[in-house]
């Protein structure tokens, strides 16, 4: 049963930092790419950013590049995201995902207020 759980979200004031940590399990972690989703209340679900397998060339959306990086740690089945100078806009619910799978976590939220 593949399973994701996000954890280290939580409210944060603009221009704060933040580091999200993603467990997944019910598949080989290693042999899949990761990736980043946000989503707003309303909106559609926004890829933030995407690790291939072995962790090299990320891929990051528009407005994460500069700001967040992406990391995975093979050995625990963990994927990261490293938020930094964060803005109201980057408010939303984070899940990490495999490409490919129906699955998604509950996510961890991440409010951005002063």
């Amino acid at each position: 049963q593949v399973q994701f759980v996000e954890s280290g979200g939580g409210l944060v004031q603009p221009g704060g930092t933040l580091r999200l940590s993603c467990l997944a399990s019910g598949f080989y972690f290693r042999q899949f790419a990761m990736s980043w989703y946000r989503q707003v209340l309303g909106q559609e679900r926004e890829l933030v950013a995407r690790i291939f397998s072995a962790g090299d060339s990320p891929m990051y959306a528009d407005s994460a590049k500069g700001r967040f990086t992406i990391s995975r740690d093979n050995g625990k089945n963990m994927v990261y995201l490293q938020m930094n100078n964060l803005t109201p806009a980057d408010a939303a619910v984070y899940c990490c995902h495999r490409p490919g799978l129906d699955s998604w976590g509950p996510g961890t939220p991440v409010p951005v207020s002063s």
